[in-house]
């Protein structure tokens, strides 16, 4: 007897597809509703899916909600690994394209970001999760300015802190620019606007002179008046 179930290449790619569907369906009813709000049955309806088939490939509501966030970060990985730009933030262009990333990366992934922040409030697994997120990102911008303060640059203070302020400011801007709308302002950013505002800030807030007289004063055992230690106001 001629079995009728497809190849399996077929049924793997209609898995995909479902899939694919149910993550697209959920991110519409995320931005909708909220993450506390939405519900299985939401999605499955958004997505034109049984609820069987959504636990075919997931286990709820929890799961869905890890796999968007997995994507997510994915993306931002990628989209860095791919620019041009390299990663020494004293250059213009590369502080530029790691802000450009997180905007973008940020705006195109705002219904799961926002869920992410609203699970945190009751789940310990996904409030772990923020702060590991939060906690990588200062990491990863404490390297980079330890680099930039051992290439002669005089950084305005420690880098874990200043890495930290970093951090603080683009989830900040984000979270009142894409998440909230703009208020108060009331109006909205392109994103050349945006990423040029933050990366102007950035670039004039973090980064202090590298001079020559500084590195051949240090050789020399003296110090250059131009780069005495600050002094507290």
């Amino acid at each position: 007897m001629t079995s009728t179930r497809p190849p399996a290449g077929i049924r793997k790619a209609r898995a995909a597809q479902t899939e694919a569907a149910l993550k697209a369906a959920a991110r519409r009813v995320l931005e909708q509703r909220g993450y506390l709000e939405a519900t299985i049955a939401d999605i499955t309806r958004e997505a034109g899916r049984s609820v069987g088939s959504f636990y075919r490939h997931f286990a709820g509501k929890e799961e869905l909600l890890q796999a968007l966030l997995d994507d997510w970060l994915a993306d931002a990985g990628s989209a860095l690994t791919a620019h041009e730009a390299g990663d020494d933030l004293s250059q213009p262009a590369a502080l530029r394209a790691r802000v450009a990333v997180y905007w973008r990366t940020y705006r195109d992934h705002v219904p799961e970001i926002r869920a992410l922040q609203q699970a945190a409030l009751l789940n310990p697994r996904f409030a772990e999760q923020l702060a590991r997120n939060r906690y990588a990102q200062l990491e990863t911008m404490r390297e980079h300015l330890n680099r930039l303060r051992g290439s002669g640059f005089d950084l305005p203070g420690d880098p874990v802190v200043l890495a930290s302020a970093f951090n603080a400011l683009m989830e900040g801007f984000c979270q009142t620019w894409l998440t909230e709308g703009g208020h108060p302002v009331g109006r909205r950013l392109s994103d050349d606007e945006a990423i040029d505002t933050l990366t102007t800030i950035l670039q004039h807030g973090l980064l202090g002179e590298r001079s020559e007289a500084r590195r051949s004063a240090s050789a020399s055992g003296r110090r250059s008046p131009a780069h005495r230690p600050r002094r507290s106001p």
